[in-house]
């Protein structure tokens, strides 16, 4: 006699199907590209997003870093304790943060070979994938 029917929930659960688990591994692929692109520089993927986001932005803390990259405050402040260590980002004295020379000349060297794991990424995803990624972040971003 089988267990299963004393199961139904799990008989009748797919977990190939399950979003978060497929949105998961399409990051893992995506992160270890990056992390081969990115190796030689010693940072992660997730650093050089906040880095590329401090540069980029007039003025911004930490609270609203967290927020535009959807992080958690503590990935946030982890990640950010290591940049600052690196002194490629410091903070004024008003709580904003700002890329130092240090981290401007490092993120320009850095930028070739972002894109070339941007490259890579695009090939696989092909034009299509990356519509769809887009309109998949447009739909959950609020």
């Amino acid at each position: 006699m089988s267990n299963s029917s004393n199961y139904p929930n799990i008989d009748h659960c797919n977990p190939s199907t399950c979003i978060s688990g497929n949105i998961m591994k399409c990051k893992r692929i995506i992160a270890n590209i990056f992390r081969k692109h990115l190796r030689p520089f010693g940072i992660t993927d997730s650093q050089l997003s906040i880095l590329f986001v401090v540069t980029k932005a007039s003025a911004v803390n930490q609270k609203r870093l967290s927020e535009k990259l959807y992080m958690e405050k503590s990935t946030v402040n982890r990640n950010l304790k290591r940049l600052t260590d690196k002194n490629y980002i410091s903070m004024d004295g008003t709580s904003f943060l700002f890329t130092t020379e240090k981290g401007k000349a490092f993120l320009e060297g850095v930028i070739p070979h972002w894109n070339n794991a941007m490259a890579e990424i695009r090939e696989i995803l092909d034009q299509d994938g990356e519509n769809a990624l887009n309109l998949i972040l447009g739909k959950l971003s609020y």
